[in-house]
């Protein structure tokens, strides 16, 4: 029998991902206080990276205590520009500050997967990409976000690349996979070798 599989979260775009691959999974979100750990780790210094991981692991791990028998896949993304770390925007006001903030600059998404089996973290990987946003006036924001609405505040970076969002940038050096959120192709590869999908 194969290993259970469960996702530690309610992302949409995540479940999307892991569904068009094939896997079969449930999801699960973590009941955790992401903001109070993300402002500790922020506070003892911990990089964009670190954070992301450490995140995810505290998903991974907080949804495998009710699951101990299940293989649990914990994730997380971070998104920086320099020193400067993002979090979703909470007012539309707020994501048109981060949109305008990133304007003619490169920023920087890492995204994190961790799996945990048996209270156990046994996987773990950062993925990070790069991406440059063309200088926005704005008099364009203020439309964009018009037209994408409530959208643009489920994202840390208040855009969706796979929508409306891809208008925004001039280049993309990294993992398509890695900016939606999920390092899909290690995780793929790591299932195979724990025998969950087919090699």
């Amino acid at each position: 029998m194969k290993q259970e599989l469960i996702l530690a979260s309610s992302s949409a775009s995540r479940q999307m991902l892991m569904r068009n691959a094939g896997l079969t999974f449930s999801a699960i979100p973590a009941d955790i206080d992401e903001r109070a750990l993300d402002e500790r780790l922020e506070r003892t210094g911990a990089s964009p990276e670190e954070v992301a991981q450490e995140l995810a692991t505290a998903k991974a791990l907080a949804v495998g205590s009710l699951h101990p028998d299940a293989l649990v896949l914990g994730c997380d993304q971070t998104m920086a520009l320099g020193a400067r770390v993002y979090h979703k925007p909470k007012t539309m006001s707020e994501a048109e500050a981060h949109l305008l903030s990133l304007s003619g600059k490169v920023h920087r998404l890492n995204s994190a997967a961790v799996l945990v089996r048996g209270g156990e973290v046994i996987w773990k990987v950062v993925s990070s990409a790069e991406l440059a946003v063309r200088t926005l006036s704005p008099e364009f924001v203020s439309r964009h976000l018009q037209r994408v609405g409530e959208k643009a505040l489920s994202s840390v970076g208040a855009y969706q690349l796979e929508g409306e969002g891809i208008q925004l940038f001039t280049s993309i050096e990294g993992d398509y996979f890695t900016i939606l959120g999920l390092p899909l192709l290690p995780l793929l590869s790591k299932l195979r070798d724990l025998g969950v999908t087919d090699g």
